[in-house]
């Protein structure tokens, strides 16, 4: 098990958690938001620094998997440092990657489904 480590001299105010999902979205995924925190990769996954308690009202697509701490489950080999925003903070803003995801993977933003009265 591993936790993604924050660059030196980043500000953390919101705590850390991260957002994995398919290596073949990152790249696609990166170039489409309008600003990327750090992102890592670790072979087959791609990892998304979002502010703590970025799963609150989000249902995450099946292809992500959440993790709160950002701590890396299962790793083969220690992630690597892809994208290091110019800024002080990490974080990815999690509504565009949500959209992002969702849109690249097929998948229905969870408040676009039918509403039941």
């Amino acid at each position: 098990m591993a936790r993604l480590a924050v660059p030196a001299g980043m500000r953390q105010p919101l705590g850390c958690d991260a957002v994995a999902m398919p290596a073949e979205f990152g790249p696609r995924l990166l170039e489409r938001l309008p600003r990327a925190g750090c992102v890592y990769e670790d072979g087959p996954r791609w990892w998304w620094i979002v502010p703590a308690d970025s799963d609150v009202a989000l249902q995450w697509p099946p292809s992500a998997f959440y993790s709160p701490g950002a701590v890396v489950p299962d790793a083969t080999r220690e992630p690597v440092l892809v994208h290091r925003p110019e800024g002080s903070v990490p974080y990815t803003p999690p509504i565009p990657l949500y959209l992002g995801l969702c849109r690249l993977s097929g998948a229905v933003p969870g408040w676009a489904g039918a509403v039941r009265a």
